[in-house]
């Protein structure tokens, strides 16, 4: 029997990326690559926190069937003998770490006490991957023991052993990438594919709080035909949804250049024909502002799938936060990003979603924050919403201080008005906000066809489509098979989701 070398994903979160299940992370398929070329004859196994919980509970989930149970959830095929694979390894690349507060109706990410647990199983070496790598290296003590070694960003065949603290060169990696189809089987879920297009900001000034400068401080585009390359690796390993999304900004990909951007989009399409979803996420709104911003989300209108979301941070309409944090966006040119998107994508598609929506992102928490800060983000919430314009979701979150950006230079603070108000505050924007919008762009009696099931709580059952930040429709006192495909009628509306009513199943 073939020695196992094993992928342990704990799940990371990063401004730019997800890599929560369903989304297959650029970290995942880094560590698959970079371990079948540094062990050929090797068993390459993918393991998740939740295989690892599913075998440390007895093989039960922490609820009783119908109810989904969010921490054995994403469990792989290799769940029930998760915990013998680690404890025969002879390497075990863990991939974890959160650089933004998360939370997920269906996963819960992997802690470092479960970390410590699940390796504490092992007795080959082992690796870090992921956003954890900075906290690891910025207080060793706490995670002494635990690795032998430590990479920030990326890991190759070369450097497996040693640990790393810089990206690996595109080309390198494009070297190193092979067959993803062994990596796929394992997954019993339809994956989404991250793919990344560049590293850095393309900002002249960053925002104190972000970590992507901290994590490459250059700006390093790949080439499209790398890109499109990996794509087509990706469809024929099965994957049939893609969103291009483990960046700072699409808009921004080789400087706003629409004849690059255009040559991405219709050749992932070319190469990917039966694909199902093709999004994006993380747009500058100083790039969808500018004229050529227009331009570049009528392409991604054109060749991406509906219900498509280009997320926009103009974190505070505070002009005081905007200035002590080198927020650049102002309320003028957010507004004026809102209404490009608005022009590009608002049109509905064929499953009844619109193809391309702006979403905001605001952060509390910032120096400079006070009362007045909150009133400020309100009223420019509100002057969206009297100018008719659509967004798809709105992110509010608190500000977190990530090794490495300046925000974390400052220190202990004193305590900011959001730290006592923040739950309040955010009621606010979900009720005299988020409500409102999701009742305009997903107004009652809307059909949405061609939603699956994927999860069970005591309120009902959750349908949604694959795809970026996809909305979710619950269907109340319902507890229906996971998978089921089904067409609902909007009956309802809340900040967060939407109700519905099932009046058709195709399968």
């Amino acid at each position: 029997m073939l020695q196992p070398v094993v992928i342990l994903d704990c799940f990371t979160v990063e401004p730019s990326g997800l890599g929560v299940p369903p989304y297959l992370s650029t970290y995942v398929r880094n560590a698959w690559s970079a371990l079948r070329q540094a062990r050929p004859e090797a068993d390459v196994r993918y393991v998740t926190i939740d295989d690892v919980r599913w075998c440390l509970a007895g093989g039960k989930p922490t609820v009783e069937p119908p109810l989904s149970d969010r921490l054995t959830y994403s469990a792989t095929v290799n769940r029930d003998n998760a915990v013998q694979l680690l404890r025969d390894a002879e390497i075990v690349i863990v991939i974890a770490g959160d650089a933004v507060p998360s939370v997920h109706l269906h996963a819960v990410n992997g802690s470092v006490e479960e970390i410590a647990r699940a390796l504490a199983c092992t007795r080959g070496r082992r690796y870090l991957l992921g956003p954890l790598s900075t906290y690891a290296l910025d207080s060793p003590a706490e995670y002494a023991g635990l690795f032998d070694a430590v990479h920030t960003h990326t890991v190759t065949s070369g450097d497996l052993l040693l640990g790393s603290r810089r990206p690996a060169d595109y080309e390198q990696m494009r070297r190193e990438r092979d067959s993803f189809a062994g990596l796929v089987d394992q997954m019993p879920w339809r994956p989404i594919a991250e793919l990344e297009l560049y590293r850095g900001c393309t900002r002249r000034k960053f925002c104190d709080f972000c970590n992507e400068p901290a994590k490459s401080p250059l700006v390093v585009f790949r080439e499209v035909d790398d890109i499109v390359d990996e794509a087509a690796q990706l469809y024929a390993a099965g994957v049939r949804n893609f969103r291009l999304g483990q960046q700072t900004c699409f808009f921004s990909y080789r400087h706003r250049d629409e004849d690059a951007i255009h040559a991405l989009l219709s050749g992932i399409r070319e190469r990917c024909p039966e694909l199902e979803v093709l999004h994006i996420d993380n747009a500058d709104p100083l790039a969808v502002a500018a004229p050529v911003g227009l331009r570049i989300a009528k392409l991604v209108a054109d060749f991406c799938t509906e219900g498509n979301c280009a997320p926009m941070g103009i974190e505070s309409f505070d002009p005081v936060v905007i200035e002590r944090n080198t927020l650049t966006c102002t309320p003028d040119i957010l507004v004026r990003a809102v209404e490009h998107v608005n022009t590009a994508g608002a049109a509905r598609g064929p499953g009844g979603l619109p193809m391309l929506l702006p979403g905001l992102n605001l952060i509390y928490g910032l120096p400079g924050e006070t009362h007045g800060t909150h009133v400020a983000n309100l009223r420019g919430l509100a002057g969206i919403l009297d100018a008719g314009l659509l967004c798809h979701r709105t992110n509010v979150r608190l500000a977190r201080a990530f090794p490495g950006t300046p925000l974390a230079a400052l220190g202990e603070q004193e305590p900011l008005p959001s730290a006592e108000h923040f739950a309040s505050w955010k009621a606010d924007i979900d009720f005299t906000w988020d409500q409102p919008m999701k009742q305009r762009v997903y107004p009652t009696s809307l059909r949405v066809p061609g939603l699956h099931s994927y999860f069970v709580s005591e309120e009902g059952t959750y349908w949604r489509r694959l795809g970026s930040y996809s909305i979710q429709v619950v269907e109340r006192d319902a507890a229906v098979p996971l998978g089921t495909t089904g067409d609902l009628v909007v009956t309802g509306h809340s900040p967060r989701m939407i109700f519905g009513e099932r009046v058709a199943s195709t399968s």
